[in-house]
């Protein structure tokens, strides 16, 4: 029994080898399988996980203290400096100051950035190196506002070079205070200075220069402007002092300019002279006309009034004489003359006017008197030749009084006449005549007021010009 028991036992282990080796049926599925190559079963590797040495940097920035200026306690460092100038943006009179976008680079050497290099190129870097290291803190004397461009990123570039020179360089732009003198203006040339300056470190400690001398200093030849002419940028350097810190390497940007002048021809000369040959126009006006040379001679002051308020709301309060002010105030002198030309020749003739009328209301039968012939009466008269001076008919005699008033009256007139004509004063009675005939003074000043302005223009531009 325990024979057969084990028999059993034995073939089913059998049948079961045997089953484990048959090859199993694959389920039909309606596709076709398609071989995997092996090597997809693979596991790949993630190189970016693979840790490796941390590698040592070639610039060994956390070594060295970068507070202190490189050599500390040794000579002063020379610092190179060049500028491009990019763009002269604006000039404001008003405001006293000019705008300018350039690149400001600064060269000097830092024994703390030596690196080795077998090629011997250099490296650079973008501005957050250099919140790391030592840079020049050179700044703009004088300046009223400056910034770093930062569009699309902080325009700052760092260079440094295996045997440790540096290269540092920046795009700013800055405006700054500009004296101007505006004596003759807007006949006039300015000069202008841009400062560069350490804040903190004295000669002893740095040395500021221009790397290249004049040719450290580079222009665009586009830049231009609307109001000047761009004649000459140059560079100088010198100490400056400071009472409570000593002395400082200075340098100098500088550059001249001249105004354009068509402009202010077109906007302020020209102008200015048409109003004044315009009040010439009421000379060749009657001066009966009264509505019409008054409105003309208004007209002109108060034009020549805008002209000079427009030219001073663009200019800065002085308290010296510009040129244009010569110009503009002898125009209006010249304007309001003619107005008070035009007064004196009314008034004149107000004048004149009046005393003809008392003439004829005192005496109403003076119009016989200019006709009449003169006679030269000695002491003795006789009453037909003083009837017949007088220019009354015999038969219009009634009293003694009035043969009496009649007589008197034309023995004065008589005795003028002969007096003037004794005496042949020439000069005063031309003199006379002028005042006494308004046509005379308007005649004189169709002459005189152009003659003095052509003269006072002749000057004018031969000593601003």
């Amino acid at each position: 029994m325990p024979y057969f028991s084990r028999l059993i036992l034995f073939l089913f282990c059998l049948m079961v080898l045997v089953e484990s080796r048959k090859p199993k049926k694959r389920r039909w599925t309606g596709q076709r399988e398609m071989s995997k190559p092996s090597h997809l079963y693979k596991k790949n590797l993630d190189v970016t996980k693979i840790r490796k040495g941390k590698p040592q940097p070639l610039l060994r920035v956390d070594d060295h203290d970068f507070t202190m200026r490189p050599a500390f306690g040794g000579p002063a460092i020379p610092v190179g400096v060049d500028v491009q100038v990019e763009s002269l943006d604006s000039i404001s009179e008003v405001d006293m100051d000019f705008t300018m976008t350039l690149y400001l680079r600064h060269y000097w050497k830092d024994e703390r950035l030596v690196f080795p290099s077998t090629s011997n190129k250099s490296m650079t870097f973008d501005g957050r190196l250099v919140k790391k290291i030592w840079v020049p803190d050179v700044f703009f004397v004088h300046s009223k506002r400056s910034f770093i461009h930062d569009t699309t990123t902080d325009n700052v570039m760092l260079r440094v070079f295996p045997d440790g020179q540096v290269l540092y360089s920046l795009r700013i732009t800055v405006t700054a205070m500009c004296n101007m003198d505006f004596s003759h203006f807007p006949l006039d040339s300015q000069t202008c200075s841009l400062e560069l300056e350490s804040y903190a470190y004295t000669d002893e400690d740095l040395m500021l220069y221009w790397k290249n001398g004049d040719e450290s200093l580079k222009t665009d030849e586009k830049i231009s402007l609307s109001q000047f002419l761009i004649q000459k940028f140059h560079t100088t350097s010198r100490l400056a002092f400071y009472s409570s810190t000593g002395w400082y390497n200075r340098l100098y940007i500088n550059f001249t300019l001249r105004r354009h002048i068509f402009f202010f021809l077109l906007q302020t000369y020209f102008p200015a002279t048409l109003m004044v040959m315009l009040s010439w126009v009421s000379f060749w006006i009657d001066r009966r006309a009264v509505p019409a040379r008054v409105s003309l001679g208004i007209t002109t002051v108060l034009t020549m009034s805008t002209i000079i308020t427009g030219v001073n709301a663009s200019m800065p309060r002085v308290s010296y004489i510009k040129a244009v002010d010569i110009y503009l105030w002898v125009s209006f002198v010249f304007v309001f003359l003619s107005v008070l030309e035009y007064a004196a020749v009314n008034y004149l003739t107000t004048v004149q006017e009046r005393k003809e009328r008392k003439l004829q209301e005192k005496f109403p039968c003076m119009c016989g008197m200019l006709h009449s012939r003169t006679m030269m009466l000695g002491g003795s008269y006789n009453e037909s030749e003083a009837n017949s001076l007088a220019g009354y008919p015999r038969s219009h005699i009634q009293t003694e009084e009035e043969r009496q008033d009649k007589i008197v009256v034309h023995l004065a007139l008589s005795s003028e006449s002969n007096s003037s004509r004794k005496k042949g004063l020439l000069k005063g009675q031309v003199g006379l005549r002028i005042f006494q005939n308004t046509h005379a003074i308007d005649k004189y000043s169709q002459l005189i007021f152009p003659a003095s302005y052509i003269f006072f223009n002749l000057i004018y531009w031969s000593v601003l010009a």
